[in-house]
């Protein structure tokens, strides 16, 4: 059995899969998604997003995708939101959320849009997860970012610690942040990692939430 953690590129076709797939990948107004929950029932999908960017041009493009024939966007914080979003699937979709139905290995949520791609880790039979890279559909490209048994796991902080939290912590680390007595501030961690001094503020304390709730009481919050 092997973790892989994969990374799904369509090279800026996403809309060739789905219209939504596009929406959560490259809209301007989409800093970065995150794919919590989700169900695929052939012809339809329901997927719960957690989404930092900019509701009210994220709800206009819904109103604009024939495919949504349903959906809920709830606020959180200052630029972050909800999103419940329900649409019919394509046959590209189908192809793709097909290969990987089929494969007993186990996706582990989140499920992360950001900087054009989609990246989350499986969990199974190696052989299987080949074969399963090997039919999805075009123009999907994969790359492989890690491969490891069991521990890869990390327990339940691996998965539900996100890509941009983790990268908060680690500069956190790096920059002193977490010394005693502190040598650096949020301000420190924002250069480090090219954003806001609000919004590494927020990463840090969704990841700090984030790995201390998995280790102590076990329950899951993907954001």
């Amino acid at each position: 059995m092997k973790y892989v953690r994969l990374t799904l590129d369509a090279g800026g076709r996403e809309a060739e899969i789905h219209p939504m797939y596009d929406v959560l990948v490259n809209a301007s107004y989409v800093e970065r998604a995150i794919a919590m929950h989700w169900s695929f029932v052939g012809d339809e999908l329901g997927m719960m997003h957690y989404v930092e960017g900019v509701q009210e041009p994220f709800r206009d493009a819904l109103e604009r995708i024939p495919e949504v024939f349903d959906y809920a966007l709830t606020s959180d914080d200052d630029g972050s939101f909800y999103a419940y979003v329900r649409d019919s699937t394509t046959e590209p979709l189908r192809e793709l959320f097909g290969a990987t139905q089929r494969c007993p290995a186990v996706a582990l949520p989140p499920l992360e849009y950001a900087d054009g791609t989609v990246s989350y880790a499986v969990f199974g039979p190696p052989e299987e997860i080949q074969r399963t890279l090997e039919a999805l559909p075009a123009p999907i490209d994969v790359t492989i970012s890690a491969v490891g048994g069991l521990s890869a796991l990390s327990g339940a902080v691996e998965s539900t610690v996100t890509e941009r939290q983790r990268e908060a912590l680690e500069a956190a680390l790096s920059v002193g942040y977490y010394e005693v007595p502190r040598e650096a501030d949020h301000e420190a961690v924002a250069d480090a990692i090219d954003c806001a001094p609000s919004t590494a503020a927020e990463h840090l304390r969704r990841g700090e939430a984030n790995a201390l709730r998995a280790l102590f009481d076990g329950s899951r919050r993907w954001i």
